[in-house]
């Protein structure tokens, strides 16, 4: 079933270069596309949270990569979908136990090649968006060495190169999604 719906909802999204390279492996790869052990290689799934006026930004300082960026992992087999996993990632990681997601629908696609300290080479990132007041009670994880709010025009340098850009697209997807007008 998670095979399925990833399936359907990369083909929902516009046609593009990172669209069509997700198709090719998720259906090349199949279902081992989405387990830890399936491969090098393999489906992650990741959440960005935002204030509910979208001003904000909750990152995570990630233990093994060393820089801030939003919540993610491995997809689990009680995992129903990516957008399953992403969820139950950003409440493991955040301590935000009733954060749900603004949609089901994809509003990033990242894959990204990954060295020293990981047991894979590369995630076939896909991310989701959540809100949140940023008043709400946070706690780390043991995958991370902190987590805070970030003004969206003020982010820390230690961020992945093309974050800031991916962060902006993924801002204005999950504007989009929540009704939300901006100026």
């Amino acid at each position: 079933m998670p095979l399925a719906n990833l399936l359907t909802s990369l083909r929902e999204l516009p046609e593009s270069v990172s669209r069509d390279a997700y198709l090719r492996f998720v259906n090349l790869v199949g279902d081992a596309a989405l387990r830890r052990n399936g491969g090098l290689e393999h489906v992650t799934g990741s959440c960005f949270v935002f204030s509910p006026e979208f001003d904000r930004v909750l990152l995570c300082f990630h233990r093994k990569g060393q820089f801030w960026v939003q919540f993610g992992g491995h997809i689990e087999s009680e995992d129903a979908s990516v957008a399953a996993a992403a969820q139950r990632e950003a409440r493991e990681e955040s301590g935000i136990g009733d954060l749900v997601l603004l949609s089901p629908a994809i509003v990033d696609l990242d894959r990204h090649d990954l060295h020293g300290g990981f047991s894979c080479s590369a995630h076939w990132d896909v991310g989701f968006a959540a809100a949140t007041a940023p008043d709400v009670e946070l706690s780390v994880s043991d995958e991370s060495e902190d987590i805070r709010w970030f003004p969206i025009n003020e982010l820390p340098v230690q961020v992945p190169a093309g974050f800031c850009g991916r962060l902006e697209r993924v801002r204005r997807a999950a504007i989009s999604l929540s009704g939300t007008l901006i100026g």
